[in-house]
C-alpha cells in the first residue's frame, strides 16, 4: 500500500480507500455483519486505512456495520470519513435537511452508530450552492471541532454548483473535497482541480470505477436490478459508459485487469489523494489494493 497526506489536515491517508455505500444495502444485496467484518478486515490486512460511509447508506446502516466492527477492534488504526445532510427513508429514497440543529443531531446519531468519540472527515454531502452557503450551519461545525467531534470537514461535491463549492471550500473550513472523478468523467481536471491546488484540498475520488463499468466486466447491453442502484442511472448514460469503455480497452497494458489500471490512472494526479471504490467482497477488496503497485 502506498499512502499520501490529505490536502491541509496531515492525514495520511492510503491511496486506495474503502467505500461502503453497498453496506447500505442499495447495491443489490444485504449485508450481514459478518460479511461487513470479512470486507473490513481484508482491507485493514492490505493496508487500507480510509473507510467512507454516509449516514444515508441505509438509515445509518452503514455506519453501524462499521462501528460495530471498530467497537471489537482498533478505532486509532483507522480514518473514519462520513458525510451529512440527508434522511434515508427506502431504496433510493431520501429528503435533505442541511439545517445547523438538524445536522447536528445528524452528527450525534453517526457517532453513536460508528461507536466512536470523533469522525476523522465529516463532508457536507451533495448539496446545492444555496444549502452550501449556510452561515449558521459551518459555525456549528467549527464548534463540533473545537469540541473534539469532528477532526476535519470536507464537500462531498454533486455536479451541480461543484465549482462554486470548490472555489468556497476553503472559506467555509474544509480540507477536502470527494467528487466523481475517472477515466470517463474528467470535467473535475479543470473545474475542480484548480481550486484544490489553491486551497491546498485533499482529493478523493469516488466512484472511480464508473459504477463498475471500468471494472471491463460489462458490455453494452448490459442492464441491472431493480434492486440495485445503478438501475437508477440514466440507460442512454449507462451505454454510452459501456461503449467508451470498449474503446479504452487499448489504453491498458497487456496483463493488467480493467479495474486495477481505471483505479490507478485517478492517482496518477499527484492532487488525488486517494480513491474510494465500493466493493461487494474480501475479493474485490484485495483486488482494488492491488492497484496501489501502478501508483508512483
Amino acid at each position: 500500500m502506498k499512502f499520501r497526506v490529505l490536502g491541509s489536515t496531515g492525514l495520511r491517508v492510503s491511496v486506495i480507500g474503502l467505500g461502503t455505500w453497498q453496506l447500505g444495502g442499495e447495491w443489490g444485496h444485504d449485508y450481514t455483519q459478518a460479511e461487513a467484518d470479512a470486507i473490513i478486515s481484508k482491507a485493514g490486512e492490505l493496508g487500507i486505512n480510509l473507510i467512507d460511509t454516509a449516514e444515508c447508506y441505509g438509515d445509518h446502516t452503514s455506519e453501524r456495520l462499521i462501528g460495530n466492527y471498530l467497537s471489537r477492534h482498533h478505532r486509532s488504526k483507522w480514518l473514519i470519513a462520513t458525510k451529512f445532510g440527508h434522511h434515508f427513508h427506502k431504496f433510493m429514497d431520501r429528503t435533505e435537511d442541511f439545517s445547523a440543529k438538524d445536522v447536528q443531531q445528524q452528527l450525534d446519531a453517526s457517532l453513536k452508530a460508528l461507536r466512536t468519540d470523533y469522525i476523522d472527515l465529516y463532508q457536507f454531502h451533495s448539496g446545492t450552492y444555496a444549502m452550501f452557503q449556510n452561515d449558521e450551519l459551518w459555525s456549528m461545525l467549527a464548534e463540533q471541532k473545537r469540541a473534539g467531534k469532528v477532526r476535519h470537514l470536507g464537500v462531498s461535491i454533486t455536479a451541480k454548483g461543484s465549482e462554486l463549492q470548490a472555489r468556497e471550500a476553503r472559506q467555509r473550513g474544509a480540507e477536502a473535497l470527494q467528487i466523481v472523478y475517472n477515466r470517463l468523467e474528467r470535467k473535475p481536471e479543470q473545474e475542480v482541480f484548480p481550486h484544490a491546488e489553491r486551497g491546498g484540498l485533499g482529493i478523493l475520488a469516488r466512484v472511480p470505477l464508473a459504477s463498475g463499468v471500468l471494472s471491463g466486466k460489462f458490455k453494452p447491453g448490459t442492464t441491472f436490478s431493480a434492486n440495485d442502484a445503478r438501475s437508477t442511472i440514466e440507460p442512454e448514460k449507462m451505454q454510452r459508459y459501456m461503449t467508451e469503455v470498449e474503446q479504452l480497452r487499448k489504453e491498458v497494458p497487456a496483463g493488467v485487469p480493467m479495474a486495477r489500471w481505471a483505479l490507478a490512472w485517478c492517482l496518477q494526479n499527484p492532487l488525488v489523494s486517494t480513491v474510494i471504490p465500493g466493493c461487494k467482497n474480501p475479493q474485490q477488496v484485495e483486488e482494488n489494493a492491488r492497484a496501489a503497485g501502478l501508483v508512483k
